[in-house]
């Protein structure tokens, strides 16, 4: 009975610690009990004891709140199968979600609301060095300057209102919001300039839109966009010191360029009113780097943009933002996903912290700064996926723990659970969850599709929650999200609530959707306003009864979650009649871990289709090795035994996946050097330029019909 009573007593006492840290009182209570456990040998074991019970109490796991039943997570309308939020009652009325709040119904808005509920707190972060903390600027401060950089841009000649179009050509940073938000200031539209455009594209956009100014970075930037200077571009507002040579090179060309910091002065002693926008009013155009001709200008007003972040936000749940988050900016500011995410942050008063500019350097800027938040696209979890494993795979104790941890969190994800304290966090995942700050508690990962084992990999050593998204620049970034408490991979989740979506058939691929599978279409108030003078594209993109036509081919799964399963462009028919689609080819293909690119081609005067494959260098030299073949990889690709390998593996995985036989490759070219941006292969979203492909490698194509024939 004292015993009973003694462990009774020591765990009250021992929570008391937990809680109250009273450690004097703790040791007066333990004496008294001293002498029936045999002295202090036997109080300090059972203190051990009391206290790992206490540890496990304070870190014991808990399921995650689902806010809809998992196997139920979005509404059904009507006999076209329309699939609606759960999270707005009004979407099944077609009233679909425009705001959370009413007084941040525009980006102006917005971000005045972030700094009263902030109470002036920090909001844009910086650091000069990678051995120097961040600094921040308060909300009131960056909305003043603000309002002066508008201010002086007006004062400059730029009239007030959506007539005016201001470009942004520069990497994420202060300057970058400030900019944007002066140019809310005076209702002006923004339209985002980066580096994978290319100079003509750049120059195309500047035109397109009679731009007469560019908030531009630095010197490099000045002399990219001189090479191509259209006439309408008359001054060049940089950001950092430019050279006098490109001062005269400007000036030669009819072009002014001014200091940010002269033009930020020059609207403190003009003051001008600020003329703010209303929601219905454009709010940017977005240019996307098409795969074929000039780029397509995005309309989006600011209705559709905070309509779209709104909607995401109502899917966090309980991990919904807050005015103490801190957010990491690394993803382009040009691209909506990040866009969208950072007014995010700024509507609930958070804090906004850019990382350096060196993206092999992004850990040491997480390590400073300890993100609470962070955007994330599937390149960047790649490679983190990957070099663990390649770590695990040098070590066969390494490798135990790692799949003991990995088995041991998945089986909690499965019961709904999400923490990063327990032992196998501090064992095997402390590593990966410093290199990213230590404190992240939400990532949001778009743009591409994420492999589920990576997914399931990031989940488990993150200990955070994560959700995935599918959208489209067309619709302010997103169309559908998972929510909080579903941790089962291979989906996307349902739409979000400012929006709708439905399947349509698409015959040529024998998707229908009557079976659940269709071309994604799209309706509400994500939704863009239409092509930038090109009512044409606008017209086969956005059908008569406002839905979006999005190209992508989806599958509702029984939960009304949805899944991206293939792509409705970039089909063609061989001579025999049968249509082929690439890129499903491609994906199939791609699984070869003897492959790193594979571009799939046919002809409708050709009766089989054949490839150009970049192979995975690591992997063949290993295996060239092992086979006793030397030579660089160039070598390597014109040897008879490696042809065939990579052949026999692809068409072995074609097979597998139940590939027709006249979707199969008959012959293939092994090519060494990666398809990328820089040699114009693949747009800065890292797809491939079909027509440019195929136009540089046609002598090899050519080659492959003629030996097939």
């Amino acid at each position: 009975m004292f015993l009973f009573d003694f462990l009774l007593n020591v765990t009250r006492v021992t929570m008391d610690l937990v809680h109250k840290f009273d450690v004097f009182s703790f040791l007066e209570d333990m004496e008294q009990y001293l002498h029936y456990i045999g002295g202090g040998a036997g109080a300090l074991a059972l203190t051990g004891v009391a206290a790992a019970s206490a540890f496990y109490l304070a870190s014991r796991p808990t399921t995650e709140r689902l806010l809809w039943p998992i196997d139920d997570q979005a509404l059904l309308e009507g006999p076209e199968q329309i699939r609606v939020s759960r999270f707005s009652k009004d979407c099944k009325d077609g009233k679909f979600v425009k705001h959370l709040y009413n007084d941040a119904t525009t980006l102006y808005e917005c971000f005045r609301r972030g700094a009263k509920i902030s109470n002036n707190g920090r909001c844009l972060g910086w650091r000069e060095s990678f051995n120097k903390p961040y600094q921040w600027i308060h909300y009131n401060e960056t909305l003043l300057r603000a309002k002066n950089v508008g201010s002086g841009m007006v004062a400059m000649g730029l009239p007030a209102g959506t007539e005016t179009f201001v470009g942004i050509y520069a990497q994420n940073c202060p300057e970058w919001i400030i900019a944007e938000q002066a140019i809310y200031c005076y209702s002006m539209v923004l339209v985002p300039l980066y580096d994978t455009l290319g100079p003509d594209a750049c120059a195309f956009i500047i035109k397109q839109v009679d731009m007469h100014v560019v908030i531009c970075e630095d010197d490099q930037k000045c002399n990219l966009l001189l090479d191509r200077a259209p006439k309408c571009l008359r001054r060049l507002i940089c950001i950092k010191e430019v050279r006098p040579a490109t001062k005269q090179r400007a000036k030669n060309r009819g072009v002014e360029i001014v200091k940010f910091s002269d033009v930020e002065t020059l609207g403190t002693k003009n003051n001008h009113p600020e003329m703010p926008p209303k929601p219905s009013d454009l709010c940017t155009i977005c240019y996307t780097s098409g795969t074929t001709g000039n780029p397509k200008g995005v309309m989006l007003t600011h209705e559709n943009v905070v309509a779209s972040f709104s909607a995401v936000m109502m899917q966090f749940g309980d991990h919904k933002l807050k005015s103490d988050d801190v957010m990491i900016s690394f993803l382009p500011l040009a691209h909506m996903l990040e866009r969208c995410c950072e007014n995010a942050m700024y509507m609930e008063g958070g804090a906004v912290g850019f990382y350096s500019g060196d993206i092999r350097r992004l850990s040491d800027d997480m390590k400073a700064l300890k993100p609470t938040i962070s955007p994330a696209v599937p390149r960047l979890l790649n490679r983190i996926y990957d070099k663990i494993q390649s770590e695990v795979s040098r070590s066969c104790i390494k490798k135990m723990l790692f799949n003991m941890a990995m088995s041991a969190k998945e089986n909690e994800l499965k019961r709904g659970i999400l923490r990063r304290n327990s032992f196998w966090d501090m064992l095997v995942f402390r590593k990966v969850q410093e290199g990213m700050g230590g404190r992240l508690r939400l990532m949001l990962v778009g743009s591409a599709p994420l492999a589920e084992n990576v997914l399931n990999f990031t989940r488990c050593a993150l200990g955070c929650m994560i959700v995935e998204g599918y959208g489209q620049t067309e619709c302010c970034a997103p169309i559908t999200l998972t929510v909080q408490g579903d941790h089962i991979p291979g989906h996307v989740g349902p739409p979000v609530s400012c929006c709708c979506v439905k399947l349509v058939d698409v015959p040529e691929m024998e998707y229908w959707a009557n079976k659940s599978q269709g071309e994604v279409c799209v309706k509400g108030t994500n939704v863009f306003q239409g092509y930038f003078k090109d009512p044409e594209k606008t017209e086969e993109t956005i059908d008569d009864n406002g839905w979006h036509h999005t190209g992508d081919v989806g599958m509702w799964l029984p939960n009304g979650c949805l899944k991206i399963i293939d792509r409705k462009k970039h089909i063609f028919k061989l001579s025999q009649g049968e249509y082929i689609v690439p890129e499903k080819i491609e994906n199939i293909y791609i699984r070869s871990q003897y492959v790193q690119q594979v571009f799939v081609h046919g002809e409708s005067l050709k009766s089989c289709i054949v490839a150009i494959v970049v192979p995975d260098v690591d992997v063949i030299k290993c295996w060239a090795q092992e086979n006793g073949i030397p030579g660089t990889l160039s070598v390597l690709c014109n040897h008879s035994e490696v042809k065939q390998l990579i052949m026999d593996d692809m068409l072995s995985w074609g097979k597998e996946c139940g590939l027709k036989s006249f979707e199969q490759i008959k012959d293939l070219y092994l090519h060494p050097d990666p398809f990328s941006v820089q040699n114009g292969l693949l747009t800065p979203t890292m797809k491939s330029k079909r027509p440019q492909i195929k136009s540089y490698f046609t002598p090899q194509l050519e080659d492959m019909y003629k030996k097939l024939a």
